[in-house]
C-alpha cells in the first residue's frame, strides 16, 4: 500500500461514532449548509417507507439535519411511489425530469437527474433495498462534510454479510473493482466498499462530474473525484452493518462488466469493439447464450445543462 493511502487511512478514514449528533448538529447551524437525502428506488416497496420513516423521524422531527428527503422512482411496477410518499417522502418520477433529454434506464441516471430536484448544499445518497435501516448511515456520512471544509465526498463503509456469513457481501467489489482500483488509481486503494450506494458529497462537486448512467456510477465518481479534488478531499467514515438484498451471480456479472467499462473509459477514453457481454442459462436444449449490452453512456456534468444553470441563476 502506498505510503499516502497509508497516510488518508489515518486522517480520512472515520466512525459514525467521532461525530456526535450534537456536534454536527451546530456545524450544520454555524455553516448554514442545507441537507438532501435522494433514495433511487425501483420496486422497493417492502424496504423504501420504513428507510424513509426512520430518517423523518430520527433525523427531521427529533433534530432538524435533514432538509429534505426525495425518492427518485425509475419505473417500478409495485407500490414502490405510494409507500414512499405515505412514509413522508417528496416522489419524483425519473421521467418527469429534464424530459428533454430522455431518461434510460440506470442507477446512475437517477442519481444524475436527482440534481435537478434536490436543493442541499451536501447531497446524501441511500439505496432504498436497506433492511434494518438506521439514520446514522445518513448521519454518519454527511457529518464530515459539516464538520470539516476540506472534505468534499464521503463514502460509506460497513460489513455486507451474505447468508449468514460475515464479510462475504461484495462480491463485485472484491473480484472486480478492488484489482481494478489497486492497480490502475492505487490512490484509492484504502476505501473499504468503493461501490457502496450510501455516500455523501458537496453539491458543488457533484455538479461538476460525469455521471455513467449505470452500475458503474459509484467507480467513476470515487475516480473523476479523486482527479478533481484530490485524495484528502475524499473520506469513509464506518456506519457498521449494511442488510440488503442479493443479486444472483449472472446479474453480477452484468455489473461487473459495466463497471469495466467505466474503468476502461477512464483509463484510455478509448473504443471498445464489442460492448456487450454473454452469458449462458440452461434451457431445454442445453446451455442457451443471453447476450446484453454493456453500459457505454454517460451524462455530462450537471452544470453543462442549460435547465440547471437556469435553475441556479433563479
Amino acid at each position: 500500500m502506498l505510503n499516502e493511502v497509508e497516510r488518508w487511512l489515518a486522517t480520512r478514514s472515520w466512525s459514525a461514532n467521532d461525530r456526535p449528533l450534537h456536534r454536527i448538529m451546530a456545524a450544520k447551524r454555524s455553516t448554514g449548509r442545507t441537507v438532501s437525502v435522494v433514495l433511487p428506488a425501483l420496486n422497493e416497496e417492502e424496504t423504501v417507507g420504513d428507510i424513509v420513516a426512520v430518517i423523518r423521524h430520527d433525523l427531521m422531527q427529533q433534530v432538524p439535519l435533514v432538509d429534505e428527503i426525495v425518492v427518485v422512482d425509475s419505473g417500478s411496477t409495485d407500490r414502490t411511489s405510494e409507500v414512499a410518499a405515505a412514509a413522508g417522502a417528496r416522489v419524483v418520477h425519473r421521467d418527469d425530469i429534464l424530459p428533454r433529454i430522455p431518461a434510460v434506464p440506470g442507477k446512475g441516471e437517477v442519481l444524475w437527474r436527482s440534481l435537478l430536484v434536490t436543493s442541499g448544499d451536501i447531497v446524501c445518497f441511500i439505496d432504498a433495498d436497506l433492511k434494518e435501516f438506521s439514520s446514522d448511515f445518513v448521519s454518519g456520512i454527511v457529518g464530515p462534510l459539516l464538520t470539516n471544509p476540506e472534505v468534499d465526498l464521503v463514502k460509506g463503509m460497513y460489513d455486507r454479510p451474505l447468508g449468514g456469513a460475515a464479510g462475504q457481501g461484495g462480491r463485485v467489489t472484491e473480484l472486480m473493482a478492488r484489482p481494478l482500483l489497486n492497480m490502475h488509481w492505487p490512490q484509492l486503494a484504502g476505501f473499504v466498499q468503493p461501490l457502496g450506494g450510501e455516500y455523501a458529497a458537496r453539491r458543488s462537486l457533484l455538479e461538476q462530474l460525469p455521471f455513467p448512467v449505470g452500475y458503474g456510477v459509484e467507480l467513476g465518481m470515487l475516480v473523476d473525484a479523486l482527479h478533481l479534488v484530490g485524495l484528502d478531499a475524499l473520506a469513509q467514515v464506518d456506519i457498521g452493518v449494511r442488510k440488503h438484498r442479493h443479486q444472483d451471480g449472472q446479474a453480477l456479472g452484468r455489473m461487473s462488466a459495466a463497471i469495466y467499462r467505466t474503468a476502461q473509459l477512464r483509463l484510455a477514453r478509448g473504443h471498445m469493439i464489442r460492448p456487450a457481454l454473454t452469458q449462458f442459462e440452461r434451457g431445454r436444449d442445453g446451455f442457451e447464450p443471453r447476450t446484453y449490452s454493456v453500459d457505454t453512456e454517460e451524462r455530462p456534468p450537471m452544470v453543462e445543462i442549460a435547465e440547471y444553470a437556469e435553475r441556479k441563476v433563479a
